[in-house]
């Protein structure tokens, strides 16, 4: 049974920082490229954040180019997404992705963590 698990979400003032963390299981985490979608009240999903398989292309929204990175570590099948100079408009409830392609797609994915509430107060 394959898990993610998300991690690291909560309330934080404008300006601040957070950094997300999903840990896997069930599936071989290397084969798979992963990233980070979100959903605020009211809104479509949409696209944050992806990273290959190995690590070395990652690709961002442009509203949170800069301010957030994605990183992943394949020895501990771990996902983390920093997220610096947060603003309220990225309140949202983030959902860490698995899949075997590499994209911005929000759905057709093959694995979604439960998701975590993100609150960025001003």
């Amino acid at each position: 049974q394959v898990q993610l698990v998300e991690s690291g979400g909560g309330l934080v003032q404008a300006g601040g920082s957070l950094r997300l963390s999903c840990a896997a299981s069930g599936l071989i985490f290397s084969e798979y490229a992963l990233g980070w979608l979100r959903q605020a009240p009211g809104k479509e999903r949409e696209f944050v954040s992806a990273v290959t398989w190995s690590g070395d292309s990652r690709m961002y929204t442009d509203s949170v180019q800069g301010r957030f990175t994605i990183s992943r570590d394949n020895a501990k099948s771990t996902v983390y997404l920093q997220m610096n100079s947060l603003k309220p408009e990225d309140t949202a409830v983030y959902y860490c992705v698995a899949d075997k392609k590499f994209s911005t797609r929000v759905d057709g994915l093959d694995y979604w963590g439960q998701g975590i509430q993100v609150t960025v107060s001003a």
